[in-house]
């Protein structure tokens, strides 16, 4: 069956597996902004609220309001799981991938939110060159702008 149409801002989430550090990681790409966010690999059946979780300490480091975050954390659940179906994501994911490979060489014991904060200020082609950092927050800020609520 299809998986249902995501109720979060930032949309779809695809992921795939990093094979580095002293454990396996998984990156995770926000469909509509590209935002990454890295999470451990282990323990697979958690990764819908490790998401959540790590996508909370993300947004919050870049200045985006509790409310808001508070709101796209709760549309994140129930979790569906399905096949991947955005090549424009799948494309930037395998940058991403590479990318980390060199970050966590060079800083092997950085903390993964600030592996996710570095990889976010990467421009990338697909979104018109702008980082996925400033379009998310620039997307939540419209949601600001346009007087509709972020929940």
């Amino acid at each position: 069956t299809t998986p249902p149409t995501s109720t979060t801002l930032l949309g779809d989430w695809y992921a795939n597996i990093l094979f580095a550090r002293p454990e396996q990681l998984i990156l995770c790409v926000s469909e509509r902004t590209l935002l990454p966010v890295v999470v451990t690999a282990r323990h697979a059946r958690s990764l819908g609220v490790r998401l959540a979780q790590s996508l909370r300490e993300v947004l919050i480091r870049l200045g985006l309001p509790s409310s808001h975050v508070d709101a796209e954390q709760t549309k994140m659940t129930p979790v569906a799981f399905g096949p991947t179906r955005n090549r424009r994501v799948l494309g930037t994911i395998n940058e991403f991938l590479f990318q980390l490979s060199w970050y966590f060489h060079d800083h092997p014991t950085a903390p993964l939110v600030d592996a996710s904060l570095w990889l976010s200020r990467t421009p990338c082609k697909p979104i018109n060159h702008e980082s996925p950092d400033r379009l998310t927050v620039s997307l939540f800020a419209d949601v600001d702008r346009s007087g509709a609520s972020a929940q």
